[in-house]
Protein backbone atom coordinates (compact mmCIF):
# COMPACT_ATOMS: atom_id res chain seq x y z
CA UNK A 1 0.00 0.00 0.00
CA UNK A 2 1.05 3.51 -0.98
CA UNK A 3 -0.16 7.17 -0.04
CA UNK A 4 1.15 9.79 -2.17
CA UNK A 5 0.27 12.88 -0.81
CA UNK A 6 0.41 16.72 -2.33
CA UNK A 7 -1.12 20.40 -1.56
CA UNK A 8 -0.94 23.59 -3.17
CA UNK A 9 -2.54 27.26 -2.45
CA UNK A 10 -4.27 28.61 -5.03
CA UNK A 11 -5.35 32.25 -5.87
CA UNK A 12 -8.49 32.13 -7.00
CA UNK A 13 -11.95 30.99 -5.34
CA UNK A 14 -12.99 27.86 -3.69
CA UNK A 15 -15.71 27.61 -6.47
CA UNK A 16 -13.36 28.20 -9.67
CA UNK A 17 -11.00 25.93 -8.21
CA UNK A 18 -13.29 22.94 -7.64
CA UNK A 19 -15.10 23.20 -10.93
CA UNK A 20 -11.30 23.02 -12.52
CA UNK A 21 -10.98 20.20 -10.63
CA UNK A 22 -14.30 18.61 -11.20
CA UNK A 23 -13.54 17.45 -14.73
CA UNK A 24 -10.76 14.61 -13.87
CA UNK A 25 -9.51 15.20 -17.69
CA UNK A 26 -8.78 18.75 -16.69
CA UNK A 27 -6.22 18.19 -14.37
CA UNK A 28 -4.97 14.86 -16.37
CA UNK A 29 -3.98 16.94 -19.12
CA UNK A 30 -1.50 18.50 -16.45
CA UNK A 31 0.26 15.66 -15.88
CA UNK A 32 3.12 15.37 -18.25
CA UNK A 33 6.19 15.52 -16.43
CA UNK A 34 9.57 13.58 -17.81
CA UNK A 35 8.44 10.18 -17.73
CA UNK A 36 4.46 10.33 -16.44
CA UNK A 37 1.87 10.64 -18.33
CA UNK A 38 -2.22 10.66 -18.14
CA UNK A 39 -5.05 10.66 -20.06
CA UNK A 40 -8.82 10.64 -18.58
CA UNK A 41 -11.66 9.41 -20.76
CA UNK A 42 -15.05 10.11 -19.41
CA UNK A 43 -17.12 7.08 -19.86
CA UNK A 44 -20.72 7.84 -17.95
CA UNK A 45 -21.31 11.52 -16.67
CA UNK A 46 -23.88 11.43 -13.81
CA UNK A 47 -25.28 15.21 -12.68
CA UNK A 48 -22.50 17.17 -13.50
CA UNK A 49 -19.74 14.73 -12.83
CA UNK A 50 -21.09 13.96 -9.48
CA UNK A 51 -21.57 10.41 -7.64
CA UNK A 52 -21.46 7.68 -9.94
CA UNK A 53 -19.78 9.60 -12.89
CA UNK A 54 -17.42 6.84 -14.35
CA UNK A 55 -13.87 7.21 -16.18
CA UNK A 56 -11.16 5.51 -17.51
CA UNK A 57 -7.61 6.44 -16.57
CA UNK A 58 -4.47 5.68 -18.97
CA UNK A 59 -1.22 6.09 -17.27
CA UNK A 60 2.13 6.27 -18.33
CA UNK A 61 4.85 5.84 -15.61
CA UNK A 62 8.08 5.72 -16.66
CA UNK A 63 7.89 3.56 -19.41
CA UNK A 64 5.20 1.45 -17.91
CA UNK A 65 1.16 1.62 -19.06
CA UNK A 66 -1.14 0.72 -17.13
CA UNK A 67 -4.97 1.14 -17.45
CA UNK A 68 -8.23 1.45 -14.84
CA UNK A 69 -11.68 2.47 -14.67
CA UNK A 70 -12.87 4.59 -11.72
CA UNK A 71 -16.31 5.56 -10.11
CA UNK A 72 -16.56 9.07 -8.41
CA UNK A 73 -17.39 8.04 -4.73
CA UNK A 74 -18.05 11.42 -3.20
CA UNK A 75 -19.03 14.64 -4.92
CA UNK A 76 -19.42 17.28 -2.32
CA UNK A 77 -19.14 20.90 -3.99
CA UNK A 78 -16.94 22.88 -2.67
CA UNK A 79 -15.14 20.92 -0.15
CA UNK A 80 -14.38 16.82 -1.78
CA UNK A 81 -14.32 14.88 -4.71
CA UNK A 82 -13.37 11.04 -4.18
CA UNK A 83 -13.23 8.18 -6.86
CA UNK A 84 -11.93 4.57 -6.82
CA UNK A 85 -10.70 1.93 -9.49
CA UNK A 86 -13.60 -0.53 -10.60
CA UNK A 87 -11.50 -2.41 -12.66
CA UNK A 88 -8.00 -2.22 -13.88
CA UNK A 89 -4.98 -4.45 -13.03
CA UNK A 90 -4.11 -2.28 -9.61
CA UNK A 91 -5.30 -4.18 -6.10
CA UNK A 92 -6.24 -0.88 -5.25
CA UNK A 93 -6.84 2.44 -6.44
CA UNK A 94 -8.49 5.64 -4.57
CA UNK A 95 -8.16 9.65 -5.21
CA UNK A 96 -9.25 12.00 -2.80
CA UNK A 97 -8.99 15.58 -3.89
CA UNK A 98 -9.63 18.23 -1.01
CA UNK A 99 -10.73 22.14 -0.74
CA UNK A 100 -10.35 24.56 1.90
CA UNK A 101 -11.16 28.22 1.20
CA UNK A 102 -8.40 29.97 2.93
CA UNK A 103 -10.11 33.30 1.84
CA UNK A 104 -11.89 34.76 -1.01
CA UNK A 105 -9.41 34.50 -3.29
CA UNK A 106 -7.47 31.86 -1.83
CA UNK A 107 -7.90 27.86 -2.13
CA UNK A 108 -6.03 25.09 -0.72
CA UNK A 109 -6.11 22.19 -2.75
CA UNK A 110 -4.49 18.56 -1.47
CA UNK A 111 -4.50 15.17 -4.08
CA UNK A 112 -4.17 12.16 -1.79
CA UNK A 113 -3.50 9.08 -3.91
CA UNK A 114 -4.09 5.68 -2.07
CA UNK A 115 -3.40 2.68 -4.37
CA UNK A 116 -1.42 -0.99 -4.19
CA UNK A 117 0.05 -2.36 -6.83
CA UNK A 118 -0.88 -5.39 -8.54
CA UNK A 119 2.15 -8.46 -8.90
CA UNK A 120 2.48 -8.52 -5.40
CA UNK A 121 6.07 -9.03 -3.88
CA UNK A 122 7.24 -7.71 -7.36
CA UNK A 123 4.89 -4.86 -7.44
CA UNK A 124 6.15 -3.92 -4.02
CA UNK A 125 9.41 -3.30 -5.47
CA UNK A 126 8.65 -2.04 -8.12
CA UNK A 127 6.57 0.72 -6.48
CA UNK A 128 9.92 1.74 -4.45
CA UNK A 129 12.08 2.04 -7.67
CA UNK A 130 10.01 3.58 -9.93
CA UNK A 131 6.33 3.99 -9.73
CA UNK A 132 6.04 6.05 -6.13
CA UNK A 133 8.34 8.80 -7.64
CA UNK A 134 6.87 9.08 -10.54
CA UNK A 135 3.49 9.12 -8.83
CA UNK A 136 4.35 11.95 -6.65
CA UNK A 137 6.44 14.15 -9.31
CA UNK A 138 3.17 13.84 -11.71
CA UNK A 139 1.01 15.06 -9.11
CA UNK A 140 3.14 17.64 -7.75
CA UNK A 141 3.66 19.02 -11.44
CA UNK A 142 -0.10 18.96 -12.19
CA UNK A 143 -1.07 20.85 -9.07
CA UNK A 144 1.75 23.59 -9.84
CA UNK A 145 0.61 23.93 -13.53
CA UNK A 146 -2.85 24.13 -12.66
CA UNK A 147 -2.45 26.81 -10.22
CA UNK A 148 -0.77 28.48 -13.01
CA UNK A 149 -3.81 28.17 -15.06
CA UNK A 150 -6.12 29.29 -12.77
CA UNK A 151 -4.21 32.46 -11.63
CA UNK A 152 -3.98 33.19 -15.32
CA UNK A 153 -0.21 32.13 -15.87
CA UNK A 154 -1.19 29.87 -18.16
CA UNK A 155 -3.74 28.39 -21.16
CA UNK A 156 -6.40 26.22 -20.41
CA UNK A 157 -7.74 23.55 -22.57
CA UNK A 158 -11.18 23.90 -23.70
CA UNK A 159 -13.55 20.88 -24.31
CA UNK A 160 -16.14 21.09 -27.40
CA UNK A 161 -17.85 19.37 -29.45
CA UNK A 162 -16.27 18.68 -33.02
CA UNK A 163 -19.48 20.35 -34.20
CA UNK A 164 -18.46 23.49 -32.32
CA UNK A 165 -14.74 23.43 -33.27
CA UNK A 166 -15.05 22.88 -36.80
CA UNK A 167 -17.17 26.55 -36.74
CA UNK A 168 -13.86 27.97 -34.50
CA UNK A 169 -11.32 26.96 -36.74
CA UNK A 170 -13.56 28.76 -39.88
CA UNK A 171 -14.04 31.64 -38.10
CA UNK A 172 -9.96 31.46 -37.32
CA UNK A 173 -9.72 31.26 -41.41
CA UNK A 174 -11.81 34.18 -41.32
CA UNK A 175 -9.66 36.45 -39.16
CA UNK A 176 -6.81 35.26 -41.38
CA UNK A 177 -5.29 32.66 -39.07
CA UNK A 178 -5.25 34.37 -35.94
CA UNK A 179 -4.64 32.37 -32.52
CA UNK A 180 -7.74 30.52 -31.25
CA UNK A 181 -8.09 32.43 -28.08
CA UNK A 182 -8.16 35.67 -30.36
CA UNK A 183 -11.10 34.03 -31.96
CA UNK A 184 -12.65 33.34 -28.97
CA UNK A 185 -11.97 36.51 -27.25
CA UNK A 186 -13.57 38.51 -30.55
CA UNK A 187 -16.78 36.13 -30.83
CA UNK A 188 -17.41 36.47 -26.81
CA UNK A 189 -16.93 40.42 -27.61
CA UNK A 190 -19.44 40.55 -30.04
CA UNK A 191 -21.85 38.15 -28.49
CA UNK A 192 -21.88 40.82 -25.29
CA UNK A 193 -21.86 43.62 -27.07
CA UNK A 194 -25.48 42.09 -29.27
CA UNK A 195 -26.51 41.16 -25.19
CA UNK A 196 -25.95 45.13 -24.46
CA UNK A 197 -28.23 46.08 -27.41
CA UNK A 198 -30.96 44.03 -26.97
CA UNK A 199 -31.25 45.40 -22.94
Amino acid sequence: MTVVKKSIDIKAPVDTVFTYFARPEHVSDQMSEKGVGMTVIPMDIKAGMGVGTTFRVIGDFSGKRLEWDCETTEFVRGERISAKMIKGKFKRWEIITEFKELSDNLTNVSMTVDYEMPLGPLGNILDKVKFAKSAENGLETALFKVRGLLEGNGSIPVYITLDAYQKLLAEKKKMNNVPVSTVLTAILEKYEQESEIKN
